[in-house]
């Protein structure tokens, strides 16, 4: 688990698949699909947020190739810059006190989560 202290709160990022621990907060799944296998009980999260999940399109072309990392990451903060969905994200979280985002892909290093995580830390 990664964490990243924000503004007004503390962001962890964590495979959706991990156990579910209470020093989680606030649980956030921030992919577009609904993870492979797991019920909506046993993911326990507190909130869906497709929005601010990467669009289609670049997830289909980063393919989660650590080789791509880098620009995907650049492409994806264009992408929230410029839906206002990570703004948002970060206004309603204002209050709470540790987030934690939730993501499904095997790479625990180079994914949407990580970015989004990094990005809230400063908002």
């Amino acid at each position: 688990m990664r964490a990243y202290a924000g503004v007004m709160a503390v962001f962890h990022v964590k495979r959706v698949y991990d156990d579910v621990d209470r020093a989680d907060g606030y649980r956030v799944l921030v992919d577009r699909i609904w993870p492979r296998g797991l019920s909506k009980e046993a993911a326990r999260i507190d909130e869906w947020n497709r929005d601010v999940a990467p669009s289609t399109e670049l997830r289909r072309w980063f393919g989660h190739d650590p080789a791509r990392a880098q620009e995907f990451s650049a492409r994806y903060r264009r992408e929230l810059e410029a839906s206002g969905a990570a703004a948002a994200l970060a206004a309603r979280l204002r209050d709470r006190s540790v987030v934690t985002l939730l993501y499904a892909a095997k790479d625990r290093e180079h994914n949407n989560a990580v970015v989004l995580c990094q990005l809230l830390a400063t908002l």
